[in-house]
């Protein structure tokens, strides 16, 4: 276990990318750190830099200065194959545009993380049913993407996100094609997982539904951190 419970933490990070003869800085001397079962929000406007900081800490790409570390690895120094070790067994990721294999069904697309985590198939069996419970879609396990509702994809998502309880949940912009009474079902859900398994959630959202239920907002503003904050009345877990 990390010290003082702390399971990301970024130091003096920048991110660059190229323009033309020059580069854009999309991120720029951040610094924050994340505990384990917080809810947290990064706020912004869009080009803010909110996706590219949820890339970063979830080893998609790598800082262009400065150090983020995520359950001690330093991300700028992973190999691809440990990059994806990572992913594989302790982040989740939850999209805006679901995501989900068209082909397979909501069993076997919630299923997939825990085949590239090589578990057998009874353990399989009984974390795919327990997420599928979660986000009460165990009715639908033998649909297909295209049979489901948006609300039902995106639990879909979660689903599969959850399905190997991981130490980090990492969602942009998770409510964004849905309507406010599914964007409310989705939220409680997990606010629901992050309360009893102690999941630390971190949004990246410009979405009023969603910064109704954070615990911390971190406001960025053309790629810097202008607002760090704990929301009255929620706690961190």
């Amino acid at each position: 276990m990390m010290e003082n419970n702390q399971l990301i933490t970024i130091q003096n990070m920048a991110k660059d990318y190229p323009v033309g003869r020059g580069y854009f800085r999309a991120l720029n001397d951040v610094n924050l750190t994340f505990k384990r079962g917080e809810f947290t929000g990064i706020v912004g406007p869009s080009g803010s830099g909110k996706t590219t900081l949820l890339n970063i800490i979830g080893s998609l790409d790598v800082p262009s200065e400065g150090k983020t570390t995520v359950l001690g690895q330093s991300i700028g120094e992973l190999s691809h194959k440990k990059a994806a070790k990572l992913r594989n067994e302790h982040l989740g990721f939850i999209f805006q545009t679901y995501n989900l294999l068209p082909v397979y069904s909501v069993y076997e697309n919630v299923e997939f993380p825990l085949l590239l985590l090589g578990k057998n198939a009874e353990e399989r069996k009984k974390a795919v049913m327990d997420a599928l419970e979660w986000v009460g879609l165990t009715d639908k396990l033998k649909s297909r993407p295209a049979q489901l509702s948006g609300g039902e994809c995106q639990r879909v998502a979660v689903a599969r996100a959850m399905v190997k309880k991981p130490k980090i949940v990492l969602a942009d912009e998770p409510t964004a094609n849905l309507d406010a009474e599914n964007s409310h079902n989705i939220l409680q859900t997990m606010e629901k997982m992050n309360s009893e398994l102690k999941t630390t959630f971190i949004f990246a959202t410009h979405d009023d539904k969603v910064k109704k239920y954070l615990h911390r907002k971190i406001s960025l503003e053309d790629g810097r951190v202008v607002k760090d904050e704990l929301v009255e009345g929620m706690g961190n877990g």
